[in-house]
């Protein structure tokens, strides 16, 4: 199975693409989310890096399928 992950602000910034794809199958969100933090230790600087599934917020035990759109929600600040 291959998975597509946007990627946007700094998640884009420290994966050096708009676009991720890992070789990896992955089960859950949470799995997914394990082999991002070891594959780039600084996305675990984040304070509230979110993953976001089929553009709904996903918990980590959300499962996850290769037509699933697949995105890394960096964290927002505003004013």
């Amino acid at each position: 199975m291959s998975y597509t992950v946007l990627l946007f602000g700094v998640t884009k910034d420290i994966i050096g693409s708009s676009v991720y794809c890992p070789n990896d199958e992955f089960y859950t969100v949470g799995h997914l989310r394990e082999h991002l933090y070891q594959s780039f230790p600084l996305l675990q600087k984040l304070n509230s890096l979110m993953i976001a599934v089929n553009m709904n917020y996903a918990e980590d035990h959300i499962m996850l399928s290769s037509t699933d759109e697949i995105a890394l929600i960096p964290p927002v600040s505003g004013g």
